[in-house]
């Protein structure tokens, strides 16, 4: 059996430290239960003595059945010069009713004297009291030894008495804590060595973002015999934030053959991170290693190519490993391998040697040229495909439309008109109608033109309206490209138009929009 590596999350308390991360106490129920499911070790609810609603969720908490994490309140040591039986921080820790306590303890006797100004050794007496008041009125104290790996820098041998005293004190476990972030991985892995030469007592690692070296950090401290990692989901935390859990539990699992969390779980990651960025109302990072839709997405004809014959050319997991999948771009940089992955993944049937596969590749160079990118716009690219085969049937056809703006009184908002007509069915549909900005007056009339021959047309909403200039010398005269994002509930994809005339170039994206809605629906059976 390969050795266990324990996983503490504090997401809920470290991660909402993080500039604009903030949960409800209902986001915080809800992601401890996901983090439990997962099979995360630890979970660090808050701090119960600092705010009345971290104090709230851990009496919630006391309804909740975690089956597999233990769920941990956090709090520094009592106050200098007095007792731990009455400081409000331990009896705060008692009434959350946690069975883990995590403490913090100053171990840079820099902070010692100049933010506690208070005595090392006070300090020492503080660590080990806190703790001793706690072991028996907890199931499980840890000792989070912060600015530790400065400290230890600074004054070597105090940095260690600060282990040794909470140690003695019956500390479960002792955390090393590099709380400024800026110790690089090898400094780390040679501290953590030097630690085990003198205390027995299992040790933790929680390391902060701010050199960018948190996850290679926590891992060279793995390497060098420490058991129990803690982090954050996506990264979140102070400053740079913490270390990343959605890469280093895949880094322990998979590269390290280390038990961690249940393999079974591992492909729930990208769910997992997609879950806590839609808490903390971030948008999911596209590049982020093993889980972002980038990980595994593949632009250059080369490696498409190779990819195609053998994954492990360019992917160093299987993306399926993570819950992730394999992407294959389209640009510029394509060739015939790109065009033909896209081209199965719509269910068009293409190979290398056909005329068809050059006619659409020489036709997507020709428009990446214009301007186009259907990078994040595949839903225009697979009806460019279908035109360059001389397959597509258009839903309606546009006969003229025209978009006025007119602001009425100087004190008004502006108020945009857009008149549309085209041809449904052989039949010429004429309307107009209103909206908050020209793109948003063209896309209500020529709905309004078609929902009564396409009724689930009702369904499409634009999710997302982007505006690039391309030729920013030109001025007001400059060539604008415009991508749209739509769903209507099942799917979301995107739709791209380039033109001297932004109005243009937004009708060709919601053009597009609407032509791949309905025909997503006829392939599912929908009736139009």
């Amino acid at each position: 059996m390969s050795r266990l590596i324990k996983i503490y999350d504090t997401t809920l308390r470290d991660g909402t430290q993080g500039e604009g991360v903030s949960f409800s106490m209902e986001d915080k129920v809800r992601l401890a239960t996901r983090l439990d499911a997962f099979g995360i070790h630890y979970i660090e609810g808050g701090w119960p003595g600092s705010n009345p609603k971290d104090l709230r969720f851990f009496r919630r908490m006391q309804d909740v059945t975690l089956k597999h994490a233990r769920l941990a309140a956090f709090s520094m040591t009592r106050r200098a010069g007095g007792p731990a039986a009455t400081d409000p921080n331990m009896l705060a820790l008692i009434e959350s009713g946690a069975p883990v306590a995590t403490i913090v303890g100053k171990a840079w006797d820099f902070h010692v004297t100049h933010a506690l100004e208070t005595t090392l050794a006070e300090n020492l007496a503080m660590i080990a009291d806190s703790i001793a008041w706690l072991r028996p009125r907890m199931e499980e104290v840890l000792f989070d030894a912060e600015h530790f790996f400065d400290g230890f820098r600074a004054n070597p041998q105090y940095a260690l008495e600060t282990l040794k005293a909470a140690a003695a004190a019956g500390a479960h476990w002792l955390v090393l804590c590099d709380t400024n972030g800026g110790t690089l991985p090898h400094d780390v892995a040679a501290v953590v060595r030097e630690v085990r030469r003198h205390v027995a007592t299992p040790l933790g690692i929680h390391v902060h973002n701010d050199a960018e070296c948190a996850v290679a950090s926590s891992l060279a401290a793995v390497l060098e015999g420490v058991e129990q990692v803690q982090g954050t989901l996506n990264g979140f935390g102070e400053r740079c934030g913490n270390a990343n859990l959605v890469s280093i539990v895949p880094s322990l699992v998979l590269k390290l053959g280390l038990d961690c969390v249940p393999a079974a779980n591992l492909g729930e990651l990208r769910d997992l991170s997609r879950f806590v960025a839609e808490l903390a109302n971030r948008k999911p990072w596209a590049s982020q290693p093993y889980v972002g839709d980038s990980a595994f997405a593949h632009k250059g004809g080369m490696h498409v190519s190779a990819v195609l014959k053998h994954p492990e050319t360019y992917e160093h997991v299987r993306p399926e490993a993570v819950g992730n999948h394999r992407r294959v771009l389209v640009s510029e940089l394509a060739g015939k391998s790109n065009i033909l992955w896209k081209a199965r993944e719509y269910g068009i049937d293409l190979d290398q040697s056909t005329p068809e596969t050059r006619r659409i590749l020489d036709r997507l160079k020709t428009l990446e040229d214009e301007g186009f990118l259907f990078e994040g716009a595949e839903a225009s690219f697979e009806l460019l495909m279908e035109r360059a085969l001389g397959r597509h049937r258009p839903f309606f056809a546009l006969d003229a439309y025209r978009v006025i703006v007119e602001e009425q009184g100087a004190d008004g908002e502006p108020v945009a008109e857009a008149t549309v007509r085209v041809r449904v069915k052989g039949m010429l549909e004429h309307t107009a109608a209103s909206g908050n900005g020209p793109v948003n007056a063209l896309d209500h009339a020529l709905r309004k033109g078609l929902e009564e021959f396409y009724p689930s047309l009702k369904e499409l909403r634009l999710l997302d309206y982007k505006v690039r200039i391309l030729d920013e010398s030109k001025g007001t005269a400059a060539k604008t490209r415009v991508l749209i994002t739509s769903g209507d509930g099942r799917e979301t994809w995107g739709t791209v138009g380039v033109a001297d005339n932004i109005i243009e170039a937004s009708w060709q994206a919601l053009v597009d929009s609407v032509e791949y809605k309905l025909r997503a629906d006829e392939r599912r059976g929908v009736a139009g």
